[in-house]
């Protein structure tokens, strides 16, 4: 017979092959790195420009970052703080190479999907590495207790109330103290205040908004991380509920991003656990946009299917049960989304059944199935084993045309995504402006 012992010893075994895979995949110290980008990569893929006008550019201006040349003088490579100082410093008959961003505050997608193994971690990874390569600041939040996304953005050592748990948890104490002030004498207020709360929540909840958000190491790329211990933020979350059954428990993180400044980042990207709860419900009320990566099977299809039906029915009984309540926590219901977007992932263009599948999904969901999948190729497969996005992989370490193929394939459902996310940001620039 086995019990939780089995589990633990299992964990511990497991965590230490963990360690052993980030020695060999980042630097002695386990901290993980940018690599630098070559002329061909920024020309080519990056500010897209002409290699020889560059090099022209920085021979006419030696002020700019020259960055650092190879001994034999063949290749210059660049890290993407340089990157982002050539972006701001030069302009090509009189453009400019920033990219476009209305007015207002950041906008939030959110990767969601309960079926494991559709790539909802790899497409919220890329997407932040596309979006910063492109010249935006993103923050991405990992709500999946997995934690894969915190560590592919090289954090290995989290605690539990830096996480979504500990923005949960302050929100708690804030909201519990909000509604017992709303009382003309505190002691009619049938809801415990913040004083009356479990230990734990009230240390948390003294944190401030800047202490959850951590750095990695693409210098435009913060994290809200999320580790193996927060996983129990389910069964909390519930127990916090029945404490205080006036907690709009689904706005937590939407509150606490008002909290931010507005030009603080341009991107927000959720990775959403492969799961319906606490967490998965907080990342689609914050969302603008939702995005819904899934396979090219038929199981994929089918729990996509439970997914939309499961999430929609969840989100009604929010908009019924908390229509009042929501109101004085300053949210608003309905919950509304500027776009939803299936993306299909693991893709084979040759595959006769995947191409079937991708037929059965633009049958069923239209113009909302994204028009460039996700292909499989080595360089993605790489991505997930190596903990390294197809943006992070140097093309050196394989032939550059499985490389250039993979990062195309990213690239043109970036591109793809970027027009939504503009669209969504223009929409909301202009609520704003009639507001």
């Amino acid at each position: 017979m086995r019990d939780h012992r089995d589990l633990q010893a299992m964990n511990e075994r497991s965590l230490a092959q963990q360690a052993a895979v980030r020695r060999a995949t980042f630097s002695p110290e386990e901290v993980k790195t940018l690599r630098p980008f070559s002329i061909w990569e920024i020309s080519t893929f990056i500010l897209d420009v002409q290699a020889d006008t560059l090099r022209k550019k920085l021979a006419d201006d030696p002020s700019l970052p020259q960055g650092v040349v190879e001994p034999d003088g063949r290749q210059r490579w660049f890290s993407l703080d340089e990157i982002n100082e050539l972006r701001r410093r030069i302009r090509l008959r009189g453009r400019s190479l920033l990219p476009e961003r209305p007015r207002g505050r950041a906008l939030r997608v959110a990767v969601s999907n309960f079926k494991g193994g559709v790539g909802k971690t790899v497409v919220a990874q890329h997407l932040a590495n596309a979006a910063a390569l492109d010249g935006y600041r993103v923050l991405c939040i990992d709500f999946d207790p997995q934690a894969t996304l915190t560590h592919s953005m090289g954090l290995a050592e989290v605690k539990e109330w830096n996480t979504v748990w500990g923005i949960m948890c302050r929100d708690l104490c804030r909201e519990a103290d909000r509604i017992a002030d709303s009382y003309d004498d505190p002691n009619d207020c049938p809801y415990p205040s913040s004083d009356e709360l479990p230990e734990d929540v009230r240390s948390i909840g003294s944190q401030r908004a800047p202490d959850f958000i951590q750095p990695t190491c693409w210098p435009t790329i913060d994290i809200i991380p999320s580790c193996a211990n927060s996983a129990f933020v389910e069964f909390a979350s519930a127990q916090y509920r029945a404490l205080h059954k006036a907690w709009t428990f689904f706005g937590c993180v939407a509150r606490y991003l008002e909290e931010l400044p507005d030009d603080q980042y341009d991107l927000i990207i959720f990775d959403c656990p492969p799961a319906i709860g606490y967490q998965s419900l907080n990342a689609a009320f914050a969302a603008d946009i939702l995005y819904i990566p899934s396979g090219p099977g038929y199981w994929e299809y089918d729990s996509t299917t439970s997914y939309l039906g499961q999430l929609g029915d969840a989100m009604q009984d929010i908009s019924e049960g908390f229509a009042g309540l929501a109101v004085d926590a300053g949210l608003m219901l309905p919950k509304t989304f500027a776009d939803i977007r299936v993306l299909m992932t693991r893709y084979e263009s040759n595959n006769p059944l995947h191409q079937a599948m991708m037929d059965a999904f633009r049958n069923v969901f239209g113009a909302d199935v994204c028009q460039h999948a996700i292909e499989m190729t080595r360089a993605v497969e790489q991505s997930g084993r190596f903990q390294m996005s197809i943006y992070e992989q140097d093309y050196r370490d394989m032939t550059r045309e499985t490389w250039k193929r993979a990062r195309q394939s990213f690239d043109r459902a970036y591109d793809e995504f970027k027009e939504t996310v503009l669209r969504a940001w223009i929409q909301q620039q202009n609520e704003q402006e009639v507001a």
